[in-house]
This record gives structure tokens, C-alpha cells and sequence, in this order.
């Protein structure tokens, strides 16, 4: 294709100067030049003749040298597409590399990495989330209240005697009054919620065993996890979760950085940056690596629909010992009914993480008042408290220790812990509160 293009014209030349000679001999005759003049004119042609056939011998060379070169490559086939596998290092699946050409100079080339293995190992693990929550809304000083569904993902971390169990965000099951959750086989089950902590952004919820169908446990996983500490910038990374609430989904990239700490996402929070794409509804999910091992929790996106290709998991080394105590928590029931609500007896200000840096209080909940003959007055909580855990789980904001008291009846014992200052800072203590009754102090 290339090689038909060289120039091979030297017969023209010839031709040229046959045309040359037949013009002087229609011309009137010149006078002859001396024996000396025709001996420069000879010798001039001689070293033109030897130029030529140098010019001649390369083009020839480096044309069949740019023939067997482009062949070797296979560029040369007239249009056809090829596959070429590629050998990958260990572990981690070959890719194969496409090359498609258009004329002479158009080449597109592809390469996709083969990561069928580790989704047939990994999909399994993957469940679908779905939220059903009340949302309020101020109208002109009226609440108005509405049902809405939200979508995540979660992953099979283990089990016990009567409960499987699954790890997610803790924003995936925010303020949910009811959980389901979707197997791979596309059965669905409810599920309850068993420990959270917010602060890090992880829950693990349970699903009953003997609400599972037989053919639905065979057909899941429990997934192994990984060594986050032990991944290196580049490698291969599989996100797996329910994007956009559609279900199951799958997509690839790489890991792009690690230990990235982004505003806003806790407590100097260290994340996985990935170039996979992690959509709404893939929170909670798994990133994976090529042995099928999760590596990371998918989080959250940032940058809306301005940034592309900066995805961030929770590192699966840093989550496992939290995992690991939600796991071992008692499982929440239903929520209480409105009679049977609990009350602690505090006004409260949430501690944000500005706030917390700007004043190095802890994050959580500032003690603005306590009210006299309270459960809380009972405990011995004062103003200038914080309250930074509720029953073990995390507690971020007021509203968090609200919602988490729903499903606490009045006359439950509880331990709260709370950051009391002091002159050598602020100390961690743990009281025992017996909560009241909502309906009493409302009267």
C-alpha cells in the first residue's frame, strides 16, 4: 500500500533528454566544441548516471525495509481487523489489543482488558439496596411530609446463625423506615439495619436467613476481602454496584491515587481514588481487585457532571475492624410507635467538622441545655458535654441522634459517650441513660 507510492520515473528521464537531443537536430547547425569541452560534458553525465543509480539502490532498500516492518506489524492487510493477545503479567488477565485500518493513513487501535473472571467471582457478592424513607418539608410553617425511595449497593461480608450479613454506606440506609435488599437472582428481601457509623460512612445491615430462598443462596457469595495497604498507583480496579437503581453494573479503570483525603468526607477520612466510574446507586459497592478481592467500599463522586474519572472507595484495610464490630451488634427492630418514642431531655448543636476545627472540639453533639428531671439530667450530662456515641454507633449530628432513638422505646438502657472538657482537654466518658417517655414531656 505504502510502497506503490515511491517515485520509479527514471525511464521519463531518459525520455526527456532523447526529446532534448531530437530538438537540436531539427536546429540549424552549431559550431563544434573543442575535444576539451566534451570531455567535462561526459564526465559531467557520468556522475549524474552514478547519482541516480545510488538514489535508485535506497529508494529500493528503504521501501522493502517500510514493507516488511508495517507487515510484521500487520498494518498492511487492506482494511482487516486483527486480534493480538497480549501477555500480561501475573495474576492479571490478558488484554487484547485491536487494530482497524481506513485507507493508508487512518488507524484507530483499542485495547480492553478481559475482566469477565473477575466479575463471574465478584458479582455474586453485590447486592441492590432500596431505601424507603419519610422526607419533610417546611410549607409556610406546616410539615408536610412525603414517602420517597433512594438506591445503593452492598456487599456479602458473612453470616451468622440466623442473620446474612452485608456491608454498605451509612448514607445508603440514612433515616430509612424500611430496607430491602436484591440478590443476584433478582429476589428480593427485606433487611435490618445493624450498626452504623457515620463518621467513617460505613453500616452493616442483616438480612433473616430463613426469609432466603434455598435457589437464592446458592446462587451468592460471601466476598473476600483484600490488602488495600498493599495496592500500587496503576493497577487494575473493577467497581461493581447498583447504578442508577437499575441493578447490577459493572465498569474498569485503574487506581489513580491513594490516601486522598476530600473535604467534607469525615474525619481526615483516607480514600481510594479510582478512574472506574462510581455513579449514584454505586455506593456501598465493591471495588476489586484482578483476584476477585475487594480492595475498597465504594463511596461517593465528586464534582457533579464537571468531573470525570475521580471515583473514591473506603480502603478495605482501614474499614475491616469497623466492619467487623458492627457485625457483632444486636440488630435493630422496627421502629417504635409514636406513644412508645424516647426522649433525653437536651437541646442540642450539632459540632460539624469546621466547627471542630476551628475550635478543637470533638465532633458530635454539644450539650446546649440540659432540662431539669430528664433522663439526661438523671445521667449526670451538663452543658458543654458532647456527645460523640449513641449505643455504641457514631453520632455526627442532632438530627443522626434523633433518628437513631426511633427505634429505642422509652425505659430502654442505653450507654451514651460523651467528651467532657477539662483543663487538660476534653476526656471520653460513658454513662448509663435510662430514656424517657416522648409522649411525657410533650404534655
Amino acid at each position: 500500500m505504502y510502497g506503490n507510492n515511491y517515485p520509479n520515473d527514471f525511464n521519463g528521464n531518459e525520455n526527456n533528454t532523447q526529446g532534448i537531443y531530437s530538438a537540436y537536430e531539427s536546429a540549424p547547425s552549431m559550431p563544434e566544441e573543442p575535444a576539451g569541452k566534451k570531455k567535462k560534458k561526459h564526465g559531467l553525465l557520468k556522475k549524474l548516471a552514478v547519482a541516480a543509480g545510488v538514489g535508485l539502490c535506497f529508494g529500493i532498500f528503504a521501501g522493502a525495509g517500510f514493507y516488511a516492518v508495517h507487515s510484521i506489524t500487520g498494518l498492511l492487510d487492506g482494511g482487516k481487523k486483527d486480534s493480538v493477545a497480549v501477555q500480561a503479567p501475573a495474576g492479571i488477565p490478558n488484554t487484547v489489543a485491536s487494530g482497524t485500518t481506513e485507507g493508508s493513513a487512518n488507524l484507530i487501535t483499542t485495547v480492553t482488558s478481559d475482566v469477565t473472571g473477575v466479575v463471574e467471582h465478584a458479582m455474586p457478592t453485590i447486592v441492590s439496596i432500596t431505601n424507603m424513607f419519610t422526607e419533610q418539608t417546611n410549607f409556610f410553617g406546616q410539615k408536610l411530609e412525603s414517602s420517597n425511595e433512594a438506591s445503593g449497593s452492598g456487599i456479602i461480608v458473612g453470616e451468622n446463625d440466623t442473620e446474612l450479613l452485608v456491608v454498605t454506606n451509612q448514607h445508603v440506609i440514612a433515616d430509612a423506615d424500611a430496607l430491602s435488599v436484591q440478590f443476584i437472582d433478582g429476589e428480593q428481601t427485606e433487611a435490618k439495619v445493624k450498626g452504623y457509623d457515620s463518621e467513617k460512612d460505613l453500616a452493616v445491615i442483616a438480612v433473616p436467613l430463613d426469609k432466603i430462598k434455598s435457589a437464592t443462596k446458592e446462587s451468592i457469595e460471601i466476598a473476600r476481602l483484600g490488602d488495600s495497604d498493599a495496592l500500587t498507583v496503576g493497577e487494575p480496579a473493577v467497581a461493581i454496584g447498583n447504578a442508577l437503581g437499575y441493578g447490577p453494573s459493572v465498569t474498569t479503570g485503574v487506581i489513580s491515587a491513594l490516601d486522598r483525603e476530600i473535604e467534607g468526607n469525615g474525619s481526615g477520612n483516607k480514600l481510594i481514588q479510582t478512574d472506574a466510574s462510581i455513579n449514584p446507586g454505586n455506593s456501598g459497592g465493591g471495588l476489586f481487585n484482578m483476584n476477585g478481592e475487594v480492595i475498597g467500599i465504594n463511596s461517593n463522586k465528586i464534582g457533579g457532571t464537571f468531573v470525570e474519572g475521580m471515583g473514591y472507595a473506603i480502603p478495605i484495610s482501614s474499614a475491616k475492624p469497623i466492619i467487623e464490630d458492627l457485625m457483632s451488634k444486636t440488630t435493630k427492630g422496627e421502629k417504635v410507635a409514636e406513644k412508645e418514642k424516647s426522649y433525653l431531655g437536651i437541646s442540642g448543636v450539632n459540632v460539624t467538622e469546621e466547627v471542630s476545627q476551628m475550635y478543637g472540639m470533638p465532633k458530635g453533639v454539644y450539650v446546649g441545655q440540659v432540662y431539669e428531671g430528664t433522663a439526661a439530667d438523671n445521667a449526670g450530662l451538663v452543658k458543654g458535654d458532647i456527645i460523640t456515641k449513641f449505643d455504641g454507633s457514631s453520632v455526627s449530628s442532632m438530627e443522626e441522634l434523633q433518628s437513631m432513638m426511633e427505634y429505642y422505646a422509652a425505659g430502654s438502657e442505653v450507654e451514651i459517650t460523651i467528651q467532657q472538657g477539662s483543663p487538660a482537654g476534653y476526656q471520653e466518658k460513658t454513662v448509663t441513660v435510662i430514656l424517657g417517655s416522648r409522649a411525657e414531656a410533650d404534655q
